[in-house]
């Protein structure tokens, strides 16, 4: 594996700490390897620590009574799961799975907080990110409460296009994963990204969706009065 400093100066969680702070973490990082479909933990259970995706994709999503998934979030490398829990001292608070095989790094929470007790502003810069991930996680539980799932749906293509800061980007979520995110099954997410093909709103190749008809789609995400 490449340098370990290097590799979690690449991570958001870490990317202003200091060459100190970021030796200090990295001392303390422990490799840990995830097939596909592997899980890294369940919800509830206690936190044992912070994962640092360096190679991978995972998913974080809850689990309803009945046993149904409701995804939050897609996380590609570079990345980070399970920050919260470092600093309020519950369980992880949601379940992830590695989507394909994941390499990751793995801090203790003891661990880490030693190295914050030892430099504290890597508590203060690390919050500000925490902050920004629940701004983001704040959307993302407005985009499946609000509106139909043809607005909601209309409103994730829109902020994904927003994030690849294009019109044309890759759709990593299968119909199923994208039902689960918007909180509804398989056949409806299908049947409304078919009308907006058909309307001339989005072309779909593959994986690589381009959104063809932004004010038409933005009439789409509207909110009805």
């Amino acid at each position: 594996m490449p340098q370990k400093n290097a590799l979690l100066s690449q991570i958001p969680l870490f990317a202003s700490l200091s060459e100190s702070e970021v030796e200090a973490l990295a001392q303390r990082a422990v490799e840990r390897r995830f097939a596909g479909d592997e899980m890294l933990f369940w919800e509830g259970e206690p936190c044992a620590g912070i994962f640092l995706i360096i190679q991978g994709s995972v998913k974080i999503f809850k689990t309803s009574p009945g046993g149904r998934e409701m995804m939050l979030a897609l996380e590609t490398a570079p990345s980070t799961v399970a920050e919260l829990p470092l600093f309020d001292g519950g369980p992880y608070p949601a379940s992830v799975r590695a989507v394909d095989p994941v390499v990751s790094l793995f801090l203790n929470k003891s661990d880490f907080q030693h190295v914050c007790r030892q430099y504290p502003d890597v508590a203060l810069k690390v919050l500000a990110v925490v902050g920004r991930r629940l701004r983001h996680l704040v959307s993302v539980v407005e985009s499946m409460t609000f509106g139909s799932v043809t607005q909601r749906l209309a409103r994730l293509l829109l902020d994904a296009a927003g994030q690849a800061g294009s019109e044309e980007f890759d759709l990593p979520l299968t119909h199923q994963e994208l039902a689960s995110r918007l909180g509804t099954v398989r056949e409806v997410v299908s049947r409304n990204l078919a009308r907006f093909r058909a309307e001339g709103l989005i072309r779909i190749q593959g994986h690589q969706l381009r959104i063809q008809n932004r004010a038409g789609l933005e009439r789409e995400a509207e909110a009805q009065a």
